[in-house]
């Protein structure tokens, strides 16, 4: 009988990141709570991006690395739990969610923030294509790259209605 390696405090960080620190726990709606964390997590992204003034590209390539270090935390973790993209992993939901608000002005209006999560599960519970095909993808890129493309799509969605708002009632 083989030997599991043992890993130490990095098994429970990596763990506490996948599940969204017990979100994705949730008997109901993990994806749902799980993305939750999605907000402070733009909250704080907008603070530290004044605070360096990023601006917008400093913006989308924060959002980049979190997504892309979304796969290996959720790797590890279906590893860990045995199953194709089990339920109680979260990490793909809440970070791929700031993808969701790019160039978008939540701050001044905060509607903006219930519009972008409510669209970010939508179309991430839909997949429609190609997200849908992705998640097939083993491993981290499988429950990472669907929750990508859902997120551009909910970004394209939000983009349009912020539009709509603005030119119909605030102007």
């Amino acid at each position: 009988m083989a030997k599991q390696a043992t890993w130490g405090p990095g098994r429970a960080i990596v763990l506490a990141l996948a599940t969204g620190f017990g979100l994705g726990l949730a008997p109901v709606a993990s994806g749902t709570f799980g993305t939750l964390l999605g907000l402070p997590l733009v909250v704080a992204l907008r603070s530290l991006g004044r605070y360096l003034d990023w601006g917008l590209a400093g913006a989308i390539g924060a959002a980049i690395v979190l997504a892309a270090l979304a796969i290996p935390i959720c790797h590890v973790a279906e590893r860990h739990f045995g199953k194709k993209d089990d339920g109680r992993i979260v990490a793909d939901e809440y970070l791929t969610f700031p993808l969701c608000v790019l160039g978008l002005p939540w701050p001044e209006h905060p509607w903006l923030l219930a519009v972008a999560f409510l669209a970010h599960r939508v179309f991430d519970i839909a997949k429609p294509p190609p997200a849908y095909q992705i998640q097939r993808i083993g491993g981290g890129p499988g429950i990472v790259l669907d929750d990508v493309i859902a997120s551009l799509y909910a970004l394209a969605f939000n983009h349009a209605v912020w539009q709509i708002v603005r030119r119909c009632w605030l102007t």
